[in-house]
């Protein structure tokens, strides 16, 4: 019964001395560049919720360069007037692509 009791004690104090000394703590590990967007993205979507979030948040993740609306109205136009002009071709297309383009 001694032997049980001071095993005890002892296996007692060695418990508080590993206790009085924690482990050191691991290097912090640095970010990777998903994780860095991902950071980034969910503080700009704060106030956003429900589908407006899921929509800008896969727009952030994608990372697709933002367009502004000069580009996005170029853009509009290019593909209206590339619509109309599908049947035609060479001088003819190249002439209609430079007025359809210029107009405003």
């Amino acid at each position: 019964m001694n032997k049980i009791l001071a095993f005890l004690i002892s296996a007692a104090f060695a418990g508080a001395a590993f206790a009085a000394d924690p482990a050191p703590a691991a290097p912090a590990k640095e970010k990777t560049a998903q994780q860095t967007k991902m950071t980034t993205c969910n503080k700009d979507a704060e106030g956003k919720k429900g589908d407006e979030r899921k929509a800008f948040m896969k727009d952030c993740l994608s990372g697709k360069p933002k367009v502004s609306a000069a580009q996005q109205a170029q853009r509009d136009k290019m593909a209206s007037c590339n619509t109309d002009a599908k049947d035609m071709k060479g001088d003819e297309r190249k002439k209609f692509m430079k007025t359809c383009l210029a107009k405003k």
